[in-house]
This record gives C-alpha cells, sequence and structure tokens, in this order.
C-alpha cells in the first residue's frame, strides 16, 4: 500500500526506551491491517470467537499497544473518512487482488499446503466497518483516543505532527513522508521476525524511525520533489510511469527538476497530475479535532472481550492492571495532549 519509495531512506534503528515519553499519531487502518494481516492461524484463519466474529485487530490492540503505553509511548489512533475519488482504481484494484487470494487460499487449505495458506490468507484480508467500529470501542475503553480523519488517516496524523499534538507518525507506509511528516516510525507495533516473502529465511523486526529533513537534504531534493518522484512511482492516486523505479525517479527528477520535464523527457503523461499533487501538498484534514483524557473501562473491557468476544478473562486481567499501573506511573493525559 501507498507509494514504493522506501529504498530511497535512510533508516534508523531505535529502541522503545528511546521512544519513551512521545506521543505517536497511529496510522489506524494500517495498523489494523497489519494485525488482522499476522495474527492468524496455521492456515491462515484469523481468530474468532464463538459468534464467528474475527478478533484478530482487537488482540493486536490489547496485547500489543499495552506493551507500547508500558514502556512510556501514548498512542493517538487516526483513522481514514472518506477516500478521494482517485483512490477509486486502487480501491478496486485490491479488491480484485484479495478475491483471487481468497480463492488461492481455499485451494491451498484443501491440499494441505500451509504455507502457500498462509501467504494467500494475508493477500485477502479485509477491514470491514464494523472491524473499525470494534477497534474504535476497545481503544475508548482503553483510554487511547482517536480521530476520525475527513479523508486520508496519514494526512491528519500528520496534521498532529505539525500542529505539535504528537511526536511522530507511526505508520508501515511511507506515505506519511509525502505528506510531510518530519518524522516517522516503523514497525512500532511488530514484534520478533518477519519471514522474507518467497524465502525460507526470516530477519528480527525492530522499531525504526526516518527523519524527512534529513533525508532530503542527503538526497539533494526539496518535498515537492519527493512529492514529484512518489508520483513517477505511482500512488494510490495514480499509476506510476512504467519501468521507472524510485532509483531512476531520483534520478530524473534531480536531473530535470520538476515532475512536468520529467514527463516530457519520457513524453508520457499522468492524468489530472494537479489534483494528484493537491492530494499530498494541500491534503483534507480535521482542525476542529480533541484528544481528550480518559481512563481505563475495566468492567467494560471484561464485558467488551471476555463476554462477547471469548478473550481469556485471566489474560485480560493481566492487561488491565499493566494499562492501570502504566498510568499510574505517568503524567495525566490532560498533561500530555
Amino acid at each position: 500500500m501507498g507509494s514504493d519509495i522506501g529504498e530511497l531512506f535512510e533508516k534508523i534503528e531505535v529502541t522503545f526506551d528511546e521512544l519513551k515519553g512521545m506521543r505517536a499519531a497511529i496510522d489506524g487502518h494500517n495498523i489494523i491491517y497489519q494485525f488482522l494481516s499476522s495474527i492468524r492461524q496455521p492456515d491462515g484463519t484469523p481468530l474468532m470467537d464463538r459468534n464467528g466474529n474475527i478478533t484478530s485487530h482487537l488482540t493486536g490492540i490489547i496485547y500489543r499497544f499495552t506493551n507500547l503505553i508500558e514502556v512510556g509511548i501514548r498512542p493517538i489512533f487516526v483513522f481514514d473518512g472518506k477516500p478521494p475519488d482517485l483512490k477509486a482504481k486502487t480501491i478496486e484494484k485490491r479488491r480484485e487482488v484479495r478475491n483471487n487470494a481468497e480463492l488461492k487460499w481455499d485451494e491451498a487449505k484443501e491440499r494441505g499446503d500451509l504455507e502457500d495458506a498462509m501467504k494467500y490468507a494475508k493477500a485477502s484480508t479485509r477491514i470491514t466497518p464494523e472491524i473499525i467500529q470494534d477497534a474504535k470501542e476497545l481503544l475508548g475503553m482503553m483510554g487511547i483516543p482517536w480521530i476520525d480523519a475527513p479523508s486520508e488517516g496519514e494526512a491528519q496524523a500528520v496534521y498532529l505532527l505539525k500542529n505539535g499534538d504528537c511526536d511522530f507518525v507511526g505508520s508501515q507506509d511511507f506515505d506519511s513522508l509525502l505528506f510531510g511528516a518530519d518524522r516517522l516510525v516503523r514497525n512500532l507495533a511488530t514484534t520478533g521476525k518477519r519471514k522474507i516473502p518467497g524465502k525460507k529465511l526470516y530477519v528480527d523486526i525492530s522499531p525504526e524511525e526516518i527523519w524527512l529533513e534529513e533525508n532530503l537534504k542527503r538526497l539533494g531534493i526539496t518535498q515537492q520533489q519527493l512529492i514529484d518522484i512518489g508520483i513517477l512511482v505511482g500512488t494510490d492516486f495514480n499509476e506510476g510511469v512504467k519501468g521507472v523505479g524510485p532509483k531512476t525517479a531520483l534520478k530524473l527528477i534531480k536531473q530535470e527538476g520538476t515532475i512536468e520535464k520529467v514527463l516530457d523527457l519520457l513524453n508520457v503523461e499522468i492524468g489530472e497530475l494537479d489534483k494528484v499533487k493537491a492530494i499530498f501538498t494541500s491534503p483534507e484534514v480535521r482542525t476542529d479535532y480533541e484528544i481528550s483524557e480518559s481512563i481505563v473501562d475495566e468492567e467494560g473491557l471484561f464485558n467488551f472481550l471476555c463476554v462477547q468476544h471469548d478473550f481469556s478473562r485471566d489474560r485480560i486481567e493481566k492487561a488491565i492492571s499493566r494499562l492501570k499501573n502504566a498510568n499510574k506511573g505517568q503524567m495525566r493525559l490532560d498533561k500530555w495532549f
């Protein structure tokens, strides 16, 4: 998802201790997609309650974000609103990919190929309105604030950062940098090892940060030129130029100066270029949001997770105790926000 420009950036490994006391604007749809994709049974089936409701995302939120709060990171979730019209093609393409993956997932399960089953299960991941609503309900009971963006959640998260309401944006995608995020932290809620696609190799995962200004200086480009590079490679709002990857796009932009001159040189066009640019340079964001104080709703968490969704009462008791203890040793939320 997003623009495939990650290889251009210098990533710095960072510890949770170094992020202690910081506020993180979390790309809600992005992190929930991660949980739905990765928290699954061996054949790729997501975790579910007795009624067949998916609970993988709830598992990720209650346990992994309890971990983050416990180490002193203060999350603020930001959720996508109405997608720009220019995203329609990308949405339809993703729908087709998911549908095809579901068919291949069923076939893999039938032949007992667990590796393929997991691969196609992850590719079939869907986020429904019910999943988002359940996530918001759980966050509220955990005392974690959340905001609905009018459009792209990453744009709203960057606005929070620029407005001084958080210290960094937490997302796996690099689009936050196109929106102007000064500091992006990846792998924030991912733990353990990750399998390299197509290989029987695993790599350790740890948080990594990207500082925008330092990277722009190192690359010798401006923020607008970075946006031009992203558009040449392809974004959620436009198809890239065939055969042009991140390094080639960087070379061409540095050589020609602007995307318009590059397109003239290559004798190609990108439809509605000005509108695509405007999504990144003048995104639709909320300025009237509130990040309000909240406490852990112990009774609500037990009812929601244990009664409604069949979570282990013992494990939820431990998570609640950790959340409450973490909040005791830190400033009141109104001191943070």
